[in-house]
């Protein structure tokens, strides 16, 4: 097929991958523009445009699709599908109906919870079981299209959104090539109105936790913000990111060191492991490493 990919971020790379591996025409690649990032702030073009210039595609990069020379030169491409993931711009109607078969969405949640900018890490935060991608037919509304295919994954308990948010990438991946090969029998699913949850964008400001919270609100804390941008604590006037958790059997003081191997320490109610942090201006290191190199000892306070 004829395709128009539009994408931003890490997660959407393995999809453009895979279409362009499975043999269809990618007639351009849309991003949002380069933007300065990283510690220097140069400016930088987005995962996605990195790896279309490699594949030796055309990236477009509109700030947006609001003008008429933008949406004449998106029609003009002539493409029979557009597949759309984590673009983050708003599509008009117009730029929608274009391609002959419309615009996909690849999604990373099984709709109708989760619609919107988070949901990989509000379904970890939420204590989901469950999570998955879909294939969703586009139109005007927030994630409210019907749903073409659909495939699920079970959260496990110590996952990450990192880890997680790669899972799905993969699945993703192979939802858009399966999606594109069926496509012209598949049957849309309109989206129940039950269920529906919405995936609000993280806020910097939820990232701080407190070691009073239940163990297992912790956990889904920690892990539903690692690896971005990471739960942390405030140790000796500097903050220290909690990357990896889980929750285990233990009571005691909240923040207090248990007598237990590794990082394991008690919380409002029982007890968390901590499998990784990050103190400031190091790099990640296990529970364990960095207890032994804090030297705490059982009844020692994580928080001094």
């Amino acid at each position: 097929m004829r395709v128009i990919f539009m994408g931003t971020p890490e997660f959407s790379v393995p999809v453009l991958t895979a279409l362009h591996d499975a043999g269809h025409e990618i007639a351009a690649v849309y991003s949002q523009p380069p933007r300065p990032a990283g510690r220097g702030k140069q400016v930088q073009p987005s995962p996605v445009h990195a790896k279309a210039e490699a594949l030796g595609l055309e990236v477009r990069t509109p700030v947006n699709l609001k003008g008429e020379d933008d949406r004449t030169a998106f029609a003009a491409l002539g493409a029979d599908v557009a597949v759309v993931v984590a673009y983050g711009l708003i599509l008009p109607q117009v730029v929608l109906d274009a391609p002959r078969l419309g615009c996909l969405n690849i999604h990373a949640s099984l709709l109708p919870r989760w619609r919107g900018a988070a949901p990989i890490q509000r379904a970890i935060m939420a204590g989901d079981a469950r999570t998955g991608v879909c294939l969703m037919q586009m139109e005007a509304g927030l994630d409210t299209g019907p749903v073409l295919l659909r495939e699920g994954t079970d959260i496990a308990p110590t996952d990450t959104a990192g880890n997680l948010h790669d899972r799905l990438s993969e699945m993703g991946a192979r939802l858009a090539v399966r999606g594109l090969q069926q496509i012209e029998t598949l049957s849309p699913v309109a989206q129940p109105d039950d269920g529906v949850s919405y995936a609000a964008k993280i806020d910097k400001s939820e990232a701080e936790v407190d070691l009073a919270w239940p163990a297992e609100t912790l956990v889904r804390h920690i892990n539903g913000l690692s690896p971005f941008p990471g739960a942390w604590i405030e140790r000796g006037g500097q903050r220290l990111k909690l990357l990896r958790a889980r929750a285990v059997d233990g009571d005691g003081a909240p923040g207090t060191i248990l007598d237990r191997p590794g990082l394991v320490l008690a919380t409002g109610v029982g007890a968390v492991e901590l499998l990784s942090v990050q103190p400031a201006g190091k790099p990640p290191q296990s529970g364990a490493d960095f207890r032994n190199g804090a030297r705490l000892s059982p009844g020692d306070f994580l928080q001094e």
